[in-house]
């Protein structure tokens, strides 16, 4: 299995070293216990991985009106064994259904590539599997900006602020093209959309691993607002 976890960003702090007396910025992450949900296998799924799970979601309330952030039987009966007609019915006929991790549904799911050797499911997945690891890569959804113009989307200098530049000192300028081809080109940078999207910092610095209160310290900046779901895994860069 790759050596990885899921957990939750704490926030930033600084670390002083007082033999150096150098501080270090680092981001508290709040990672695991991580219960296995299921293991993929070559040759039921053509890949293998670990499906991990993190944090526990409510049951059903008997309020209809507070069912929104629950969990819905679908997503117990990915971790439970929940009887229904169709298991009954894979099981008159000799279908053996998959093993269930006998825990309550989670909140943030994904799954890290690789062998599932030594790995089973309903095991806990604590920091301590990244005990031998110097630097990681952590995967989470940057910070959503919404309608951003082009200076601070693209990072534009904007117009001049003299010599008749009037009311469009932020504006883009001029995006179409001459008689041919008489079109703007895909891709072009304008305004739009910024952030909420997936990013990965790769190749951080472990700095220190708190078992006993399930934190890291991570050097650096990750993506992503405080307490926003993250993806730590041993880095593959060299």
């Amino acid at each position: 299995m790759t050596k990885g976890i899921l957990g939750r960003k704490v926030g930033m702090t600084q670390v002083f070293d007082p033999e150096t007396g150098v501080a270090t910025p680092v981001t508290v992450v709040e990672a695991g216990p991580c219960k296995v949900l299921q293991l993929r296998t070559d040759e039921r799924d053509g890949y293998s991985a670990v499906q991990l799970g993190f944090e526990d979601k409510k049951r059903p309330a008997k309020d209809r009106r507070s069912r929104q952030s629950q969990a819905a039987r679908s997503e117990r009966g990915h971790v439970a064994d929940i009887k229904s007609k169709r298991s009954s019915n894979l099981a008159a006929k000799g279908v053996e259904s998959p093993a269930k991790a006998g825990c309550e549904p989670k909140k943030f799911i994904r799954e890290l590539r690789g062998e599932t050797e030594g790995v089973e499911v309903g095991q806990d997945i604590g920091v301590a599997v990244l005990e031998e690891v110097a630097r990681v890569d952590v995967i989470g959804v940057s910070k959503g900006r919404g309608f951003a113009g082009v200076m601070k989307r693209h990072n534009f200098s904007g117009q001049r602020a003299t010599h008749g530049v009037k009311k469009c000192h932020r504006h883009a300028g001029g995006t179409g093209m001459s008689a041919w081809p008489s079109r703007t080109f895909k891709g072009k940078r304008m305004a739009g959309h910024y952030g909420a999207a997936r990013v990965t910092v790769r190749n951080l610095g472990l700095h220190k691993i708190d078992a006993e209160n399930n934190l890291l310290l991570i050097k650096g900046a990750v993506p992503g607002p405080n307490g926003g779901y993250l993806v730590i895994q041993e880095t593959n860069k060299k």
